[in-house]
């Protein structure tokens, strides 16, 4: 792991309501260039409310959130994308009628050059190739590029979605649940992927009920519990029953 002073991507004392439930409760929070955080805690515990929030899809009750130790506001998710924040959650947020290369470049796409480009064509065979690139890099058998994203395999609409978040990502990527419909090879496809990311700067907060893939991947381990932030450890000084017990409430602390 090699961090900078300063956190990427910062909470401070955030909380948010639905009606009567607080789903979170004065929960702080920070990733740090080049290292890997690990999101943990039960059904319930704010895992999702926490990562909307960080990623422009849900207001702040009260609290702030800073960005390479300025305080923005996060409105929207175009905003923390535009600040280099990217999110792949459970849903995968993919246009099913699109094909792998439309979906990488969906909101993004690549004009050609020239007066070409100003009359609205596309350069597709740029996009093309830097998705080939993309899933490469990630290790994605993707086939038919030209085939829309419906028609393919759980798996394989989970890699395209990881690596469009991976490709564009500058500052933070958040992965919720990234290898829950993935096969074994995929999984440490992943996994592996994960570290490359984090080695070019990147911070990386990674969701997981699987407590394995937590404790080989992360370098740091938050614990959420009934919206609160209740322990925190570094993955080097822990154990899988240290985390359970943290997550069921039978302990908790920091280390």
């Amino acid at each position: 792991m090699s961090t900078g002073d300063v956190p990427v991507l910062q909470a401070l004392g955030i909380s948010r309501s639905f009606g009567h439930v607080r789903a979170l409760d004065n929960v702080d929070f920070e990733v740090y260039p080049g290292e890997v955080v690990a999101l943990i805690g039960d059904n319930g515990a704010g895992k999702s409310t926490l990562v909307k929030a960080l990623s422009g899809s849900l207001a702040l009750d009260s609290g702030k959130i800073l960005y390479a130790g300025g305080e923005v506001t996060l409105s929207t998710p175009a905003q923390a994308s535009a600040l280099g924040i990217e999110t792949v959650y459970q849903d995968l947020a993919l246009a099913p009628h699109l094909n792998p290369v439309q979906n990488m470049f969906l909101g993004r796409e690549v004009p050609k050059p020239g007066l070409q480009g100003k009359l609205g064509f596309l350069d597709n065979k740029a996009m093309r190739d830097r998705s080939r690139l993309a899933f490469d890099d990630l290790g994605a058998t993707v086939r038919g590029l030209g085939d829309p994203v419906g028609s393919m395999s759980g798996g394989q609409r989970q890699a395209i979605a990881i690596a469009r978040a991976v490709n564009w990502a500058k500052g933070v990527v958040f992965l919720d649940e990234p290898t829950a419909a993935l096969g074994v090879v995929q999984t440490k496809n992943v996994l592996e992927t994960i570290r490359r990311v984090r080695d070019k700067g990147v911070g990386v907060v990674f969701i997981s009920h699987s407590m394995p893939h937590v404790m080989e991947v992360s370098d740091r381990i938050q614990v959420l519990r009934l919206g609160r932030s209740v322990a925190a450890y570094k993955a080097s000084n822990t154990s899988m029953e240290e985390l359970v017990g943290a997550m069921t409430g039978a302990i908790g602390g920091d280390k």
